[in-house]
């Protein structure tokens, strides 16, 4: 379990997060997923800034990130790690209720690698959340894992 790599997830909500992590346990998912709760905790966390200085130097498999968060959103949040040289390669997810073709479109245009809308069926929430972990933590290959 040690080997597995981190996912780190980006969500204000609680009952978001707490279904989340739930759906991930349910989907058998070892990885220990780390939770950050606005935009700007988000980038402390990824730039070892702030609270997260001295945390392990690792890069997540992958980031899930929702779109509103309070400090920052998601889409600026995306914007300004696909501005950094060292995280222009790290699979990011945006896992949102937004249906807004806007946040769609500026997501992909800014370099996010998915976006799902989150199910609100718990079932097809947990599918939703077994398939994004199985692809971006076990089968997709990145630099960073090679």
């Amino acid at each position: 379990m040690e080997n597995l790599p981190v996912i780190l997830y980006a969500e204000d909500s609680n009952d978001d997060i707490e279904l989340t992590l739930a759906a991930f346990t349910e989907s058998g998912f070892a990885n220990k997923i780390d939770v950050v709760k606005d935009g700007e905790e988000a980038l402390d966390y990824l730039f070892y800034r702030g609270n997260y200085k001295t945390r392990e130097k690792n890069t997540p498999a992958f980031v899930l990130l929702d779109i509103k968060m309070p400090k920052l959103d998601g889409i600026e949040v995306l914007r300004i790690i696909r501005e950094s040289e060292e995280y222009k390669n790290l699979p990011i997810v945006m896992l949102t209720s937004s249906q807004m073709e806007s946040d769609v479109m500026n997501s992909y245009k800014l370099g996010a690698n998915g976006f799902v809308v989150k199910p609100i069926d718990f079932i097809e929430f947990v599918k939703a959340i077994k398939g994004i972990g199985y692809f971006w933590a076990i089968l997709n290959t990145t630099p960073n894992k090679i």
